[in-house]
This record gives structure tokens, sequence and C-alpha cells, in this order.
């Protein structure tokens, strides 16, 4: 009988968090062999495993090839990432704020839109070959070995603080309406939006996109998908209704075809399938700090 997932979830150290959301560690998961959907959200993504390879099976563009390795790195996306569970699997799931990716890898999140890479190729995918202070190449061996998740966050601090040599800051009206964007879970207007940071909707649609990749209105999209997620996760299921009004939703069909169009299934098919070994680790003291 396979033993059930351990799930930790830990913010980063204070000097990391305008950059880093949270770790997440995970064990043992997912318990059966399949297919794991990674679902859109507001932050790119970095994982780390502490055994074998991730394999990832199906990219957000299509157009984009597989890729396995121990470490990856993704951004933003309106598709789902689907990664095959051939065995239960443990790593960290780091939570990278899309503003901030260039003080840590030297890249725009518009790099990564839509796809995922393995670190290590980080650099080239960018065109930035020595430009870039890398994460070392030993960070999986490096979190793999230390003992337990208390040491396994210290070495992802350690690693992330050592390549903090870049800056790359977005612009004041920027920031401002990511933050707005992300505090209000896309319920702001985009014109609305537009008028407060004093752009016109278009630059601020030309900004966004040449940022992280995505429209304001894309953004904005993924933002209500991902209160949607953290409400059944939090046991909402059962008022799917109720769920679609509280999250920006005309109805439950609304929300219903949005899932699919993000989800790649039904809302019912990720409950039964992916719900039952996901945990709810969205209370991290914390982790909302940044932009």
């Amino acid at each position: 009988m396979a033993c059930e997932p351990d799930w930790v979830a830990r913010a980063p150290h204070p000097a990391l968090r305008p950059f880093v959301a949270r770790y997440v560690g995970y064990a043992g998961f997912p318990p059966a062999p399949g297919v794991h959907r990674g679902l859109p959200g507001a932050h790119a993504t970095l994982i780390v495993s502490l055994d074998e390879p991730v394999p990832v099976v199906g990219m957000p563009d299509p157009d984009r090839s597989p890729v396995r390795a121990r470490a990856l790195i993704g951004g933003l996306c309106l598709a789902p990432v689907l990664i095959g569970r051939e065995r239960p699997q443990s790593g960290v799931q780091v939570e990278l704020r899309p503003l901030g990716l260039a003080h840590l890898f030297g890249v725009r999140a518009a790099e990564l839109s839509g796809h995922v890479v393995d670190l290590a190729d980080l650099a080239d995918l960018a065109g930035l070959g020595d430009s870039v202070v890398p994460v070392p190449r030993s960070l999986p061996d490096r979190v793999a070995e230390a003992p337990d998740w208390a040491r396994r966050f210290a070495a992802l601090d350690a690693a992330l603080a050592g390549s903090l040599t870049r800056r790359w800051d977005p612009v004041p009206e920027l920031a401002r309406a990511w933050w707005r964007l992300t505090r209000t879970a896309g319920a702001l207007r985009i014109e609305a939006l537009a008028h407060e940071v004093g752009w016109s909707r278009r630059h601020l649609a030309a900004r966004f996109r040449a940022e992280t990749g995505l429209s304001p209105k894309q953004v904005a999209r993924i933002l209500r998908f991902e209160r949607a997620t953290a409400m059944l996760r939090a046991g909402g299921g059962h008022d799917l209704a109720g769920v679609a009004v509280a999250c920006g939703y005309s109805d439950q069909a609304h929300l219903s075809h949005e899932w699919r169009a993000l989800a790649g299934c039904s809302v019912r098919t990720w409950m039964s399938e992916e719900l039952p070994f996901l945990q709810d680790t969205s209370a991290v003291p914390g982790a909302d700090s940044g932009v």
C-alpha cells in the first residue's frame, strides 16, 4: 500500500521574499501512476527533484518539446503542464514571482512563457550566455543530500541568495499594476487598472506582455482560476456555483468553460483524479511579501 504524500510549505528567507513566494516540499507524490496536471497560476515555478528526473510529457505550448530533468523552471502559461507520474516523486516546488525572475536568473518571465526548461539550459534559452549568474548545477544534489525539510529549504535559500547579483527592476507602474491585479485576484477591470497607473490600456498591455509573456487580461484570467482552485482545495467543491460567483465568473457554466480551457479537463474530473492527493498549503507566514 502506497504511503500518504508528505507536504511541507515554508516562506523563503526574508531577503528572498521579493522574488520567491514560498517553498512547497512533497514526498511520495503522486501515489498512483498516470499524468499530473500542473495548473496555470500567477507564479513561475522551479521544481527541484530529490530523486529521479521529472518527466514533463506535455507542454503548455504544444509546439514545445517534452523535457526531463532534476531541476525544471517554467513561466506563466494558459494551459497545464503535464507531468508523467511513473512512480511517487519527492522534491521541492519553488513559487517564483514573475517580476523578480531577472534578479535570480537574469531572464524575464516572458522568456519562459508557456515553456518549461531544464534549469541548466536557461541561459542558452535566453541567449544571455555568460552574462547570467546561474543557480549552481549541483542544486538538486545539494537539496537531496539535506536530511530534512528545514535543511533542504536552507540549501535553496543559500543557492538562490547566492544568485542575487543581477538587478533588473520593473518600472514602478508595471510593479503597481501587477500588485493591484494579484491583490484583487483578477477582479479589477483592465481599463481601470491602466487609468490607475497612468498608462493607456494599449501601453499597459504591451509592457505587461514584454515582461511576463501575457497580457493583463490573461493574467487576470489566471488569477481568477487560481482563486477557484484554492477554494476547491479548501473544500468548496460542494458548491461550484458559489465558487464561480466568488471568483468573478458569471455563473457555473462560465467557470466550467474556463476550467476546461485552462486545466484541460472538467472541474469534476480534476476533483476526482487530483484533488484527493493535494493539500491546501496557502497559509504560509510571510509568503505574500513582494511585488
